[in-house]
């Protein structure tokens, strides 16, 4: 007797189909898993027949062979108890085997017949969809899946709910797109918090508008942090399939995103400690890091000097891709990371280099082997680099002084994006044609950049920066080409490109 039951397995973020093949024959009792099973599934013996024991089934007295299909993926995990247990249910018998066809199935059982969740289940009702069949997944799961679900998802929280449907006998509901409980988001910090700081404040709307990495540097205590921190409030949000691609991310990751925030973008703030594999993900059954966690958002890595220097180099090659590929001897596994990095440092070791009224401390090799900490070809892939002043006293106690709101920044925002969705995609990611053709320049446009690269030695790369940032200037205006007021502005955030040594942070 042959039963055939349909998964998914959970690989990076996809989630390829797996045939649960379940065969009842003659001898000695045993059952055996084959198809590249790893240790917590050929465990799923052991779990599977004390659940049907204990849910009151009968666990059958004959030789059983189970077959996970394709035999040259790998499959890890409790995922596949459930589908295992309902393929031995509808071998012996015990269960009609007509619904299983229509069906896929996930989810970890308890000895006693409960669902357990677990992680990478979005992926799943997503490909479950394509395939034309309704997943059903554990109830612990059933918020995170209502994110994707069209009336196509069912949840369960018992083995026997789960028969019990399948006999027709009392059918589970499908879940509603947004079902259950979603916590409440977190009030983003404003803008008008923000005392002077007139430049960086505009950089951070440069920033948001195109999507440019933004560098800010100054003394402790300038705001840095500050500013970085209220980028989100001024941050577009998400469409819904890039709201789908970061809601698939953090479920791989086994962190589940609420219902009421899901199309907020991600801004991720690892600590200078976090180490290589922290960041772009790894480990022996690869999960997503930080850069990928911050897919379609934002990375602030505050401190920038005191990162390790690998960990920082990592960050070149996804920045311009938009992708990570992390590989092990049996596969290799592809996670998103198109990310916006955000960072701070301070100008010396001690932080006072350049301050008004207070002697920094440090020596000049100091100062030079705390900046070559941050390599040329990273820094080159920042497109806007500002400095945060220390504000006077009079700007700080000064009553009535705040800025403009985020949301009134937001708005400008939102419009310089519309305008950048219509040419076909961020300012940030132009590049071929496309950049030639967004960011066409007049004969004085043309000779002002040509003086400006000789001047500042600036590389290829920083060049198609400036034009970017300066395309973002023209859409945050309105303007249709981009103009010399344009350029010279771009040109203006980049403070740390210097011939003499990229000497910036010690002339300040």
């Amino acid at each position: 007797m042959l039963a055939i039951v349909h998964s998914r397995a959970s690989v990076g973020v996809a989630a390829p189909a797996v045939t649960v093949e379940v065969h009842l024959s003659g001898g000695l009792p045993a059952l055996s898993i084959v198809g590249l099973p790893e240790t917590g599934v050929r465990e799923a013996r052991e779990r599977v027949r004390s659940a049907l024991l204990n849910a009151g089934f009968e666990f059958p007295a004959r030789r059983i062979t189970i077959n996970l299909a394709p035999a040259d993926l790998p499959k890890e995990g409790g995922r596949f108890d459930l589908p295992i247990a309902l393929g031995i249910l509808a071998a012996s018998g015990q269960l009609p085997g007509e619904a299983l066809d229509r069906h896929e199935f996930v989810g970890e059982l308890s000895l006693d017949g409960a669902l357990r969740p677990l992680t990478g289940v979005l992926p799943a009702v997503l490909a479950a969809r394509d395939a034309g069949r309704t997943l059903l997944v554990p109830q612990a799961n059933a918020a995170e899946a209502a994110l994707a679900s069209r009336d196509d998802v069912l949840a369960a929280s018992h083995l026997l709910a789960v028969c019990e449907h399948l006999a027709q006998r009392a059918r589970l509901v499908p879940l509603a797109r947004g079902a259950g409980a979603p916590e409440p988001g977190a009030e983003l910090l404003d803008l008008a918090d923000i005392r002077g700081q007139h430049v960086p404040r505009r950089a951070l709307e440069v920033a948001a508008a195109g999507q440019h990495n933004l560098l800010l540097f100054g003394p402790p205590g300038t705001g840095k942090s500050m500013l970085a921190s209220r980028l989100p409030g001024i941050l577009p949000a998400l469409a819904d399939d890039a709201a789908m691609e970061v809601a698939s991310v953090y479920s791989v990751a086994g962190q589940a995103m609420a219902a009421s925030g899901w199309h907020r973008p991600p801004f991720r703030a690892p600590h200078h400690t976090a180490s290589a594999i922290a960041m772009v993900g790894g480990g022996s059954h690869p999960r997503p890091g930080e850069i990928s966690l911050a897919h379609q958002g934002v990375l602030f890595l505050d401190e920038l000097p005191e990162f390790e220097r690998r960990v920082l180099e990592v960050l070149r090659e996804p920045m311009e891709s938009g992708e990570i590929a992390i590989s092990r001897a049996a596969r290799q596994v592809r996670f998103p990371a198109r990310f916006q990095v955000v960072a701070a440092m301070n100008p010396c070791p001690c932080g006072y280099h350049g301050h008004p009224s207070i002697e920094c401390q440090c020596a000049p090799q100091q100062v030079l082997r705390y900046r070559a900490r941050i390599s040329g070809p990273l820094l080159d892939r920042f497109d806007l680099h500002v400095e945060v002043p220390v504000q006077g006293g009079e700007v700080l106690m000064q009553s009535g002084s705040a800025g403009e709101s985020s949301a009134v920044v937001a708005e400008r925002v939102n419009l310089a994006r519309s305008r950048q969705t219509r040419r076909g995609g961020a300012n940030a990611s132009l590049a071929g044609r496309h950049l030639e053709r967004a960011c066409a320049l007049d004969t004085e446009g043309q000779r002002l950049l040509t003086g400006a690269m000789d001047r500042l030695g600036l590389s290829a790369r920083a060049l198609h920066r400036i034009l970017r940032v300066a395309r973002t200037l023209a859409d945050l205006e309105g303007s249709g080409p981009v103009g010399q007021g344009h350029l010279v502005e771009a040109l203006g955030y980049r403070q740390l490109d210097r011939q003499q040594g990229r000497n910036a942070l010690v002339s300040s």
